[in-house]
């Protein structure tokens, strides 16, 4: 580690930044260190930030002075009036779009929160006991729990999901004082124990932190997304991370290692800041190419399209120079909205998005919601594996007019740009003809009512589910396009949860069996001349760009924060010899094999990529 230190202090910004396993000697150089998955690279010190889950409220919370008593019996009364409007208009908008049945679980949510029972047991407690209106709160929760318990049904023991959800949302109200990021220009590193769509819209997208580190996650998942579109350093897989770090704690992140430590000594923190301002130096250089054309050094033109989750991500992939945006994620509207979004409300919001793109160039990808990406207006799903289950394209059928008005959203909006509508999960045939059939019935709705929106939309398929990769020759003639996301797909071809630490490892990109999937899907796509673009993380890895190249993929779309390193990459390589690296990748036997290879041929025409990769 001392020698690392001392070599960054003296070296290039080509040297290699990574500090080594830590030497006995070099103990004295910081009070902790844990070693964790690099998720975007980079090099940070500041002071934590930690920011964990909302921790249930103690029995015990006592006010400090009796004339309080009334104060919190107001609060709860506040409380139930801001949650009972809330239910009611989501109960009003979820029966809107997704039917009766599904609005009626928010009505029994309602009346639940009515309930004389409830309201005057929680109220005895706070004047009984003298204590605040949260420890009230979860006191009767607790007690609620009990009686459930007791149940012998199974359908009844059920509904304690739908108490709790009551219940978190009374707390929730009761705790709005959430303790924010402090104000200044102090650098803040995040510590979590995941990354939450919520934090996005509250701090993250606000470039208040300059890393994130979490204890749960993969390299694939969307906390890593999340983190690689914000362009700042993350690491995750940090166990025990929590219980030794709290606010104020003074920290270094390599995250090119995976190396988080606490406390360091002078020394230590002269070299590492020494380190960031050199991955800041090199990177700087790198967004200064967003202007030039992605063209290899042999005259092929190779489209760095961009991933987007809103108009800010759209706004920036033009500020990098991408030239369309290959992937709008329109759930994220929906996960970050407090009811649901009515069709208005979402043209307005893809227009947006649209507006912003880079040429008005958008695919636009309908709702994937399901699996870790739950919204309580669909109800609460208890499945043995969500991610397997009854998520994505998959709920069209259960919730036919929900899909409907997102995409008549779509078509609407989709006159202010070009724009194509592209469908996840696709696993069989008869989906797909089903998504279609929907698609024209939406555009004869629009004609018949006069509304304005385009009466012509390419329609594509996200080959994710290894089904759809084995059976892409039959599904092609049904389809204009198809974008392959390397994210889910990895992760069910390898049978393994990227955003579990302990299995994560297993979704890296570099297996071979990987590399001939992709090519099996690179090569159908090619034959019938439908354009295929590559848009999962493996997109915006260094390491992946001269197989995926050697495949005939010349539509990449990645998070708008790696382009100007993939642009570099791009004008550094020769197709002649892309091809080549691909066979001989093919036929490697093993992962490590492979990504040793293509290291080492990606320094050949990268060498800074040890500093700007993980």
């Amino acid at each position: 580690m001392i020698d690392i230190i001392k070599k960054s202090m003296l070296q290039s910004n080509r040297a290699r930044l990574a500090p080594q396993p830590l030497e006995a000697q070099a103990r004295f150089w910081w009070k902790m260190k844990w070693k964790g998955l690099a998720l975007a690279p980079g090099v940070a010190v500041g002071r934590a930030f930690v920011a964990q889950s909302r921790s249930a409220p103690t029995a015990n919370q006592r006010v400090s002075d009796p004339s309080e008593v009334d104060l919190e019996q107001r609060r709860f009364d506040q409380a139930c009036a801001i949650s009972l409007t809330e239910l009611q208009d989501l109960a009003d908008r979820t029966e809107k779009q997704l039917g009766a049945e599904s609005g009626a679980i928010f009505r029994a949510h309602a009346l639940l929160l009515q309930d004389p029972l409830l309201l005057s047991k929680v109220k005895s407690l706070i004047v009984e006991k003298s204590i605040r209106a949260e420890s009230a709160v979860q006191s009767t929760r607790e007690e609620f729990a009990q009686m459930f318990s007791r149940i012998q049904d199974p359908v009844l023991q059920e509904r304690m999901a739908d108490v709790n959800d009551v219940f978190n949302r009374l707390l929730g109200h009761l705790g709005e004082e959430q303790v924010a990021p402090p104000e200044g220009d102090d650098p803040l590193i995040l510590v979590s124990q995941e990354i939450l769509p919520s934090m996005a819209g509250r701090w993250l997208e606000k470039g208040r932190f300059s890393a994130i580190l979490t204890e749960s996650g993969g390299s694939t998942g969307h906390g890593a997304i999340l983190a690689r579109s914000l362009g700042i350093p993350a690491i995750t897989g940090l166990r025990g991370l929590l219980k030794h770090v709290h606010t104020g704690t003074a920290l270094v992140v390599d995250a090119r290692e995976g190396l988080v430590v606490a406390d360091p000594g002078p020394e230590a923190l002269a070299a590492y800041r020494k380190m960031a301002r050199e991955y800041a130096s090199i990177f700087g250089r790198l967004v200064e190419n967003r202007a030039k054309k992605s063209v290899t050094a042999d005259g092929r033109t190779i489209e760095l399209l961009a991933n987007v989750n809103n108009a800010a991500d759209a706004r920036m992939a033009t500020a990098n120079g991408a030239c369309g945006v290959g992937l709008y994620r329109t759930e994220y509207l929906f996960l970050t909205h407090p009811t649901v979004p009515d069709e208005e409300e979402q043209v307005g919001v893809y227009r947006e998005v649209i507006e912003a793109a880079p040429g008005r160039r958008a695919v636009l990808r309908t709702l994937d919601l399901g699996g870790d990406k739950q919204v309580p207006w669909l109800g609460t799903q208890h499945e043995a594996n969500p991610f397997m289950g009854f998520r994505s394209i998959r709920m069209v059928r259960k919730h036919p007019e929900f899909f409907r008005t997102q995409v008549r959203a779509i078509l609407r909006a989709g006159i202010h740009g070009q724009i194509q509508i592209l469908f996840p999960m696709v696993s069989h045939l008869e989906e797909l003809r089903q998504l279609r059939r929907e698609v024209r019935r939406c555009m004869v709705d629009l004609a018949r009512r006069g509304i304005p929106h385009v009466d012509s939309v390419p329609l594509g398929i996200l080959v994710e589910v290894p089904s759809a990769a084995f059976m892409i020759r039959q599904l092609l003639p049904e389809v204009d396009f198809v974008s392959i996301g390397t994210n889910d797909l990895i992760q069910y071809f390898m049978a393994a949860d990227r955003d579990n630490p302990k299995v994560a490892h297993l979704c890296e990109p570099f297996n071979p069996a990987v590399f001939r999937l992709l090519h099996h899907v690179a090569k159908a796509c090619a034959s019938a001349g439908k354009p295929v673009t590559l848009c999962g993380e493996m997109a915006g890895r260094p390491r992946c760009l001269l197989p995926l190249l050697g495949m005939g993929i010349t539509r990449l779309s990645m998070t708008p924060a790696v382009m100007p390193t993939v642009r570099e990459a791009v004008s550094r390589t020769r197709l002649e010899t892309c091809g080549e690296i691909l066979r001989k990748v093919k036929r490697f036997r093993t992962f490590s094999g492979a990504r040793r290879y293509l290291t080492k041929a990606t320094l050949e025409v990268l060498p800074d990529l040890e500093i700007i990769d993980t």
